[in-house]
């Protein structure tokens, strides 16, 4: 396995992307294994200077750097635009940088959820990420209604730690006069399943729902096509597989058809507002173009910036080709999980997910954690979600195949000896 490993990092086209990202070292100084860009991609080694570029703007030119720097800041979004359109697979116009995740998933739901009649409810998965689940059930309350009544969670079969595609489609065949919108994920955070959006979307569009996507852990990890697939709305966040930095600045995406549509309502800010008069600081508000007129401050110029020298990174290397390199990476992984007495609850078809494997661990309560705290030891960093999970996401952007390797060999070791 070794020779096999250090071989396909030999040939592996992509081999010196990881030059360009500070990698992780212990406090000792050695380098980590470093497999958690699901929660937390590494610094763009770039990201340093283009940070250090609008400090001194800053210093330089204070207020005249809205205009006057290097990359001005009043259009800073406009620098991260094209990026984020090539790996969406959306139109000119329909992505914006801005916010974070939640606020958007807020601010679009404001727009798109208009319960009226039979149809009031709300689907999503069972088992979303926390945030979104927050953000749902608030925003049916905050209209009156009960989340306990309004939202529809849909969960796997008994013993099926996925939910099957075909199951979201019957659900909405059956139950799609009440639902007012389909929020699904790209990829389901904790088992790492990637869903077809289409087919989604499709079904959603059949019931007369609005499809909107939350692409926190597919964005930058799977190819997209948001315009294609026909979704009203998407949001994400960009410090995961984007490497964008803590805090980093989040993202919307919002259909053509929706962009200028005075009819649909939505919480308005001035950087929402026309940029040909928006200075003017008249009180009446005029939408810009396309996802543009859902903004409602001005962007942050430094959890920004980092973006800027990632999103150049991913058109470099080219999303197609990271793919492959990803789908790779994790077969590779299963191969060595598959002899392990660990349960994979991600599928296992390429298809169905990106870079992130979700492994069981079984045993007596507590060992799980024991087992992820000696990885931790041994330098490996991944993720660990109660009460018996350790996500791990090997990112074809940084992630060699002997990293991968390394990983499982000590995870052999610890379900060897650890009780």
């Amino acid at each position: 396995m070794l020779k096999y490993a250090r071989r396909q990092d030999a040939t592996d086209p992509l081999r010196e992307l990881s030059r360009q990202f500070s990698l992780p070292h212990s406090l000792g100084g050695a380098p980590l294994v470093y497999l958690c860009g699901h929660s937390l991609g590494p610094l763009p080694r770039a990201a340093r200077d283009i940070v250090t570029q609008e400090l001194d703007d800053w210093g330089r030119l204070a207020v005249l750097g809205h205009e006057g720097a290097q990359r001005p800041w009043i259009p800073y979004h406009e620098h991260l635009r094209s990026g984020l359109e090539y790996l969406t697979g959306a139109r000119s116009g329909e992505v914006v940088a801005m916010n974070s995740l939640t606020v958007n998933l807020h601010l679009m739901l404001a727009s798109f959820y208009r319960p009226a009649g039979r149809r009031t409810k709300i689907l999503m998965e069972a088992r979303a990420f926390p945030s979104d689940r927050h953000a749902v059930a608030s925003q049916i309350a905050w209209r009156g209604l009960d989340p306990r009544s309004e939202l529809i969670e849909l969960a796997p079969e008994e013993g099926n730690p996925v939910i099957a595609e075909s199951a979201v489609e019957e659900l909405l065949r059956e139950r799609g006069e009440e639902i007012a919108v389909v929020l699904w994920p790209g990829v389901q955070y904790l088992t790492g399943q990637a869903f077809d959006l289409a087919a989604i979307a499709q079904a959603a569009r059949r019931a007369g729902c609005v499809a909107g996507f939350d692409l926190a852990h597919a964005i930058g990890n799977v190819p997209l096509a948001l315009h294609e697939a026909d979704a009203d709305f998407a949001v994400w966040c960009s410090y995961k597989y984007l490497n964008g930095g803590p805090g980093a600045i989040g993202g919307c995406f919002v259909h053509e058809r929706h962009g200028d549509d005075s009819r649909l309502p939505r919480l308005a800010g001035w950087w929402g507002h026309d940029p040909a008069t928006r200075f003017e600081m008249g009180p009446e508000f005029w939408a810009a173009r396309g996802a543009d007129g859902w903004q409602v401050s001005n962007p942050p110029i430094l959890s920004s910036a980092p973006l800027v020298a990632s999103l150049e990174i991913f058109r470099a290397a080219g999303i197609e080709r990271l793919r492959a390199k990803s789908v790779a990476l994790t077969r590779f992984l299963e191969q060595l999980l598959a002899p392990l007495p660990v349960t994979l609850l991600t599928p296992r078809d390429p298809a169905a997910r990106g870079c992130q494997l979700s492994i069981r661990i079984g045993g007596t309560p507590g060992r799980g954690r024991r087992i992820f705290n000696a990885l931790e030891s041994h330098g490996i960093v991944c993720d660990w979600r109660e009460p018996d999970i350790i996500r791990v996401a090997p990112a074809p952007l940084y992630n060699r195949f002997e990293e991968v390797l390394h990983f499982a060999e000590r995870l052999a070791q610890a379900l060897h000896t650890v009780p």
